[in-house]
């Protein structure tokens, strides 16, 4: 299903729902901007939820720039481990309602 030329998509969003889409934007570039924490370290929480979210797109585009901001392979590794934690860890949890 993971096709990137869909992206090209986004503009049939933008232009039925313009509004909406430049908020998003808008909110999307500020998240993801320099603050309490550096690029780098929030294009990782990026790619730990994008794993966790499953979206190969949000993988591609955050481990591409997780990287353009100096995270090394190891960082990488490490962010899919806990994001893959995480994610076993809700089902676990989650396992408790059936008893």
């Amino acid at each position: 299903m993971y096709q990137k030329n869909a992206l090209s998509q986004l503009d049939q969003i933008a232009a039925h729902a313009p509004t909406a889409m430049q908020a998003f934007i808008a909110f999307d570039q500020a998240a993801l901007a320099a603050g309490a924490l550096d690029v780098k370290t929030k294009e990782l929480i990026a790619l730990a939820v994008a794993h966790t979210t499953q979206c190969i797109y949000c993988i591609d585009l955050h481990n591409t720039n997780a990287r353009k901001n100096g995270a090394t392979d190891a960082e990488i590794a490490e962010v899919i481990l806990v994001a893959a934690a995480l994610r076993a860890g809700g089902a676990v949890a989650h396992g408790t309602h059936c008893f």
